[in-house]
This record gives structure tokens, C-alpha cells and sequence, in this order.
């Protein structure tokens, strides 16, 4: 993996981005040993879904997609999308967070994970925030996986739900600050 195109997307990615979709959020719940969560992998997959096709259908105006393309084979390896905080992350900050921006759908393809690819699409969503002058950004997280890696860029979240999704399952929420998140560009990668 030389080459990272970061691009929005198209009417016709719609049918890669749903596999894309599917697959790193059936791995995800399989890393996280929740495979036997038929319905809520089903779900999680429709909702991302629709905050795609709100983006097409708005021109951007309602949901925000960058795509991470591998320019050696053509194909989306990764996304990353902004739109209005969930009703989850209300609920959970007891409507502190409501009105404020959301990054999610941060996905990268299993085979491309811990190659910086998700960084540089983070990276980017936070320049166009930035240039958006958008402030008040949070991001929300009940994957432990991903919630060790947020930690790792944003520190201790904001907010800790305990016991959220099951026992042991918690749900964080942190609140973001665009201008004092370093912004790297780098990818590493290693020959195969």
C-alpha cells in the first residue's frame, strides 16, 4: 500500500461502501466476541447505510463521508463521516452533547487496520471541520478495540457509561477539540 487517495464519495461507491460496511462491522463484533449479535450487526450495518445515503442525497449538508481509496487496486479501504451527535450520545451526556457534531463511522477494511490508514482519515475529517469552523465535536465509542485507540489519541473520555451495552461493556463519549489534536500525516505500512 504506496498510495492513499482520500476522496468523497459518489452515487456509484454506494454498493462497495454497504460491503465495506458489512465487513469490518461483522469483524468488529466478532473481535469483540459478539458474533452471536445477529440483529444489532444488521442494524449497526442499515444505520451506516442511511448516514450514507444522507450525505449523497444532501450533498454533504446533512452527513459528511471522506473515503480512504487504495490507489494499487482502486478499492475503498476506509471512511469517516460527521454529522449531528446520535440520540445515543445524548442520552448517555443527559443531553450535554445535543446540538454538537459527531465523527463516526471511522472504518478501515480488516486487512488495512494499524497502518495509519484510520489516522489519516481522522486527520482529514479534522482539517475540514477546522475549515468548517466547527467547534463542538465529540465521538462515542462501545467497542473496547476502538475505545483503547481513541483513548490512545484523545485521552480519557469525557464520559463513562459502566455496564452500558452488558456487563463489562461500557460506552465512552469524548469531546473533541479540532485545533489542539496534533494532525500527522504518515502511513506506515509493511511489504507483504
Amino acid at each position: 500500500m504506496h498510495h492513499i487517495e482520500i476522496r468523497r464519495p459518489k452515487t456509484e461507491d454506494s454498493a462497495e461502501l454497504h460491503e465495506l460496511f458489512n465487513e469490518v462491522i461483522t469483524d468488529t463484533f466478532h473481535k469483540e466476541g459478539l458474533s452471536d449479535m445477529v440483529n444489532d450487526i444488521q442494524i449497526e450495518i442499515e444505520s451506516k447505510e442511511q448516514y450514507l445515503k444522507s450525505d449523497l442525497d444532501s450533498g454533504g449538508k446533512h452527513r459528511f463521508f471522506w473515503l480512504g481509496i487504495d490507489k494499487c487496486t482502486n478499492k475503498i479501504i476506509g471512511c469517516i463521516e460527521y454529522g449531528p451527535a446520535s440520540e445515543l450520545i445524548t442520552a448517555c451526556t443527559k443531553g450535554e452533547l445535543q446540538g454538537w457534531i459527531e465523527i463516526g463511522t471511522v472504518f478501515v477494511h480488516p486487512k488495512y487496520q494499524r497502518k495509519g490508514v484510520g489516522t489519516l482519515l481522522l486527520h482529514t475529517m479534522l482539517l475540514t471541520l477546522q475549515s468548517k469552523e466547527i467547534k463542538k465535536i465529540c465521538l462515542d465509542s462501545g467497542y473496547k478495540n476502538a475505545q483503547e485507540v481513541w483513548k490512545n489519541i484523545f485521552g480519557i473520555p469525557d464520559y463513562l457509561i459502566k455496564d452500558y451495552w452488558s456487563k463489562g461493556y461500557h460506552h465512552m463519549v469524548w469531546k473533541i477539540s479540532a485545533e489542539s489534536t496534533p494532525i500527522v500525516f504518515k502511513l506506515s505500512y509493511n511489504e507483504e
